[in-house]
């Protein structure tokens, strides 16, 4: 009897362990396949190296995408309302801007770098990804992948690193679009920061490689708005704003439910009512509960309390494998992890 019990809290791992590598990875990539049912998102950031080692499959794989699949895919995010028309008019301004190319038609010297601004978990990264994938669509970006990155993998601790971590990132984007995380940090500190030569050595790489790459900053608003107006480079090539709000507690849930739907779980009416109740009050500061971020780790609270509860059955079925009940959520709720 020990051992059958072993095998089901084994099993349960298992599940638990598949589901947080191949479901609930943050990539930065927020939310990205949870908001896409219909279609999974591509892994970011592809390296020169592995482009180079790439099997026929494989570049069949990365392939640019039909427009139309990638705007049913733009409409099937969760929420998003403001942000998905802000994309569509981007997307347009971006087709002409290739049509024109492609035709030997003059065309203005357009910037399509982006500034995102919004809490945490409101799907930046997600849409930064999507934007790669559509410019390599229209032919402007070779290679459609995203590179992200922060001060961290920008500036260095001594004279000179500085530049030369940050034109390794920028020479991994070429072909794609580098995502810089919380931008602003760059330029919160002394002028005498290395901060600064990062977002000198951005700007230069931007003027010289401008056919190849596109950068996005993300951040908090406010900050990115000080970040931006602290330099006339930026205030320059950066003249295209996407507001990220935050989800609603109607959102939220939606979020939820596509996470049990992709992972085969299915929650009482009573036990969707507890999340409910529980994302309503999480909404009134959904910048500090993470939004889609917060939903994520929500979820997977209640996939630990549930495989607690489940675990020590005796003759555990299917069924009890795949649903939700209110104590799994209150469990999660009153964790402290």
């Amino acid at each position: 009897m020990a051992d059958r019990k072993d095998d089901i809290i084994s099993a349960q791992l298992d599940v638990i362990k598949t589901l947080t590598e191949r479901n609930l990875r943050s990539v930065g990539d927020d939310i990205s396949s949870a908001l896409s049912p219909e279609k999974k998102i591509k892994e970011a950031a592809v390296t020169a190296e592995e482009k180079k080692a790439e099997t026929p499959e494989e570049k069949a794989e990365n392939a640019a995408e039909p427009l139309g699949d990638l705007m049913a895919e733009l409409d099937g995010y969760v929420g998003l309302t403001a942000v998905k028309e802000e994309v569509r008019a981007l997307i347009n301004l971006a087709k002409i801007y290739a049509m024109r190319r492609q035709n030997g038609l003059p065309v203005a010297d357009m910037s399509l770098h982006m500034v995102f601004s919004g809490n945490p978990g409101t799907g930046k990264t997600m849409i930064a990804r999507f934007m790669a994938r559509v410019y390599h669509t229209l032919g402007i970006l070779s290679k459609g992948h995203l590179v992200e990155t922060d001060r961290a993998g920008l500036v260095g601790g001594y004279v000179g690193q500085t530049a030369i971590k940050t034109a390794k990132v920028l020479e991994e984007a070429t072909g794609g679009v580098l995502f810089i995380d919380e931008a602003y940090t760059l330029t919160s500190k002394s002028e005498n920061d290395f901060g600064f030569e990062a977002v000198d050595t951005v700007l230069k790489y931007m003027e010289d490689h401008r056919d190849d790459v596109v950068v996005i900053v993300a951040g908090y608003t406010e900050p990115m708005k000080r970040f931006i107006s602290s330099n006339p480079g930026l205030e320059s090539r950066f003249n295209k704003y996407v507001d990220f709000a935050d989800y609603t507690a109607s959102e939220m849930l939606d979020i939820f439910m596509l996470y049990c739907k992709k992972s085969c779980y299915e929650p009482t009416a009573a036990a969707k009512e507890r999340v409910r109740e529980a994302l309503t009050a999480a909404s009134e500061d959904a910048g500090r509960f993470g939004n889609g971020r917060g939903v994520r780790n929500l979820f997977e609270k209640i996939l630990s309390a549930q495989a607690n509860r489940v675990a020590p059955q005796e003759n555990v079925t299917k069924e009890m494998l795949m649903t939700i009940v209110p104590s799994d959520v209150d469990d999660a709720l009153n964790s402290s992890n």
